[in-house]
């Protein structure tokens, strides 16, 4: 009886020290997905914090060595988890590298140093990648939710700033007044977070109360930074999303047929505010040039370039032309990494729809349906996934949900092995 109890007490002692480790890594692996989240923060005057504008560059790029430190600490024997997804980031990596070393500028080698750190950070996360708990889209949540909350906070303290944002063009349109957020960043936050409670919901992972109050809160939010291409991205998304669980789950079969109604009565009452909302008071001609960014990119295109800028690009910038932005993903893309960096962002794109197709259906493979198609959607009129952003987080956490289950325990014992 002793020695039965002696295991009993063994298994015991070995099972809260499980836990124990457990609870250390998802707050380190927490902290340290903060920082990349935070790292992808911009910073610009006209914050209500004192903060001079190069002390807030300063401390959001010195957020990411100190993510690279966390990672290591709790993955430090290096243990990576092979997969294509970062297998093609990679390569967008080599490719600055190469025009590094055959126009070696400060600016470039600097933002090429931090994407490799970036791209490194998130290999040593590799092994957390097959949690059931899904522990990486419940860090890009929460990290969603507390930049959404600044935004917030800054309303009820500065209603006029952060309405104005600090360019005239950008009157009426929600930004961030305590930390600095364009508007259509604060929408990205809001359109990605909003369709991730809806879907976590409809899988039954999250309460209705707790999604009804998050997803008006991020709604509400989106509505005043009038972005479409967010609200494009949150629809088509959640549509693509929930069509890939229609089959399985009965809750989703029933939010179809009261969203159709919902959408029906809408469009009879609400139309012509729905109109006036999407104009946002612009011009036809605004509207066909989607408030004037084709304009830019036929300067990108103009451009001229040898044959190696054509193929890997200047290298890596802030995404401009002549100081003016460019906008989207595909266009800086072949700017900066030229024709071969646009094709590494298509087989990104293309890899994570085809490995979602081969997914057993569920929640996973919804959340990585959403992800991919809201960034996909949002590439068109965005700088998104070529330079370290939240955008390639998001399709770091779409990725990880497509990886293999692992239980804890066995994990566990693997590294103890």
């Amino acid at each position: 009886m002793s020695a039965i109890a002696l295991r009993r007490r063994r298994r015991i002692a070995s099972h809260d020290w499980a836990e124990a480790q457990d609870r250390s890594v998802r707050r380190r692996v927490g902290a340290a997905w903060a920082l990349l989240f935070w790292n992808t923060l911009t910073f610009t005057s006209g914050s209500l914090l004192p903060i001079p504008s190069h002390l807030g560059k300063a401390i959001t790029q010195g957020t990411l060595p100190i993510a690279l430190l966390i990672a290591l600490t709790v993955n430090p024997r290096l243990k990576l988890r092979p997969n294509v997804f970062l297998c093609l980031v990679c390569l967008l990596v080599l490719d600055t590298v190469l025009t590094c070393v055959t126009a070696p500028h400060l600016g470039t080698i600097f933002r090429t140093f931090r994407l490799a750190e970036f791209v490194a950070t998130l290999w040593l996360l590799t092994p957390w990648w097959d949690r059931d708990d899904m522990l990486l889209l419940w860090c890009q949540l929460r990290c969603l939710l507390v930049a959404l909350g600044s935004v917030l906070l800054g309303l009820l303290i500065s209603p006029g700033q952060a309405l104005n944002g600090s360019a005239a063009a950008q009157g009426g349109r929600l930004a961030g007044a305590i930390w600095p957020m364009a508007p259509t960043q604060v929408a990205e936050y809001a359109g990605v977070a909003a369709g991730m409670m809806i879907m976590l919901w409809l899988a039954r992972k999250l309460s209705g109360r707790a999604t009804l109050a998050g997803v008006i809160f991020a709604a509400g939010l989106l509505l005043l930074t009038h972005t479409r291409t967010a609200l494009i991205g949150l629809v088509a998304g959640t549509l693509v999303a929930s069509l890939s669980l229609f089959t399985v789950s009965a809750r989703v079969r029933k939010s179809f047929a009261s969203g159709a109604a919902i959408v029906t009565v809408g469009i009879i009452t609400v139309s012509s505010v729905v109109t006036t909302w999407l104009a946002r008071g612009e011009s036809v001609k605004g509207l066909t040039s989607l408030t004037g960014r084709t304009n830019f990119w036929a300067q990108v295109l103009a451009e001229p370039r040898t044959k190696f800028e054509e193929i890997f690009g200047f290298g890596l910038s802030n995404a401009s032309i002549n100081g003016l932005p460019i906008d989207s993903n595909w266009l800086s893309s072949y700017q900066q990494e030229g024709l071969f960096g646009v094709a590494v962002c298509i087989a990104i794109l293309a890899w994570l729809f085809v490995a979602a197709f081969f997914q057993p259906r569920g929640i996973r493979r919804g959340l990585a349906l959403f992800l991919t198609t809201y960034v996909l959607i949002a590439s068109f009129t965005e700088d998104a996934f070529t330079n370290a952003s939240t955008y390639l987080l998001h399709l770091a956490v779409a990725a990880s949900l497509m990886a293999p289950l692992m239980r804890r325990d066995d994990l566990y014992a693997t590294r103890e092995d």
